[in-house]
């Protein structure tokens, strides 16, 4: 059985992202950051530089597809396409002290929040958060591709938020939200489930996956002045005839072709609070 039991309601984990349908979508799990440069093609799309965060282990699973369509499409359109592969290389997803390069702050008491404030100030954040930083400030869009686990990111993405966006980069608590240090970028949450629409909904058993949103894109993102788009979910593609998954992959690349034309989303509704 492909789906641990206990996860099979909520979860979309590795083994349930196998795709029968591979041909011609395949994504080489080598190339653990992609560059891609193209010819300027529209006004609106020259020169945008997008950021893809992907946290998936088989580059043969329909997120793999879901990448692989993305960097293909932005590259059509001319933007500069940089892939974050975090299996592929190994992203250490804890925060921890080996972050901080030299003399702690303050070495009686570590505080993580407080040591990679002073670090980043400093300029002594360990080289694959200043790596990181950099892909962000560079970028116009930032897409995380990922499967929902347990009604949130896998770890290593959590781990990537939590050690990539310290504050002093990513936000001050005197910039926050509408005011975030990020607030030129955008940002869109792509990603597939393991039961159907259905399940998500309001009457559903797994409840309204807009609550599921919430901490990603308003207590993540529009903390840190990013705009957010609306997500791109794909529900259950596991579950799915394989005309099914290609018209959910068809999908994408349809959106693709005017994502820069979307207005952001309000991550705050008044309906979230009644």
């Amino acid at each position: 059985m492909e789906e641990l039991v206990l996860l099979g309601l909520f979860c979309n984990m590795v083994s349930t992202q196998q795709m029968h349908l591979t041909d011609g979508f395949g994504y080489s799990r080598q190339h653990q950051i992609i560059k891609s440069e193209a010819p300027q093609r529209s006004p609106a799309m020259a020169g945008k530089k997008v950021l893809i965060v992907y946290a998936h282990q088989e580059p043969k699973s329909f997120n793999g597809s879901l990448l692989k369509i993305a960097v293909e499409e932005l590259t059509k359109q001319g933007c500069s396409v940089t892939v974050s592969d975090l299996y592929a290389m190994q992203f250490e997803p804890r925060a921890t002290r080996n972050d901080i390069v030299g003399h702690l702050h303050n070495s009686e008491a570590f505080n993580y929040g407080v040591e990679t404030w002073e670090a980043y100030k400093r300029g002594c954040l360990s080289k694959d958060l200043v790596e990181e930083q950099k892909k962000v400030r560079e970028a116009d869009l930032l897409i995380f591709q990922f499967p929902l686990f347990w009604f949130n990111m896998p770890a290593i993405l959590k781990g990537w938020m939590d050690r990539v966006l310290v504050q002093g980069f990513a936000y001050d608590f005197s910039k926050i939200y509408d005011g975030g240090l990020l607030q030129d970028k955008l940002s869109l949450f792509s990603f597939t489930t393991g039961v159907s629409q259905e399940i998500y909904s309001k009457e559903g058993i797994g409840g309204d996956i807009r609550y599921v949103l919430w901490p990603m894109q308003h207590g993540i993102m529009h903390f840190c002045g990013v705009k957010v788009l609306e997500p791109h979910i794909c529900y259950a593609p596991e579950n799915v005839s394989e005309e099914k998954r290609k018209e959910m992959l068809a999908a994408w690349t349809q959106r693709l072709k005017t994502l820069w034309k979307e207005e952001p989303i309000n991550c705050s509704p008044e309906w979230y609070f009644k």
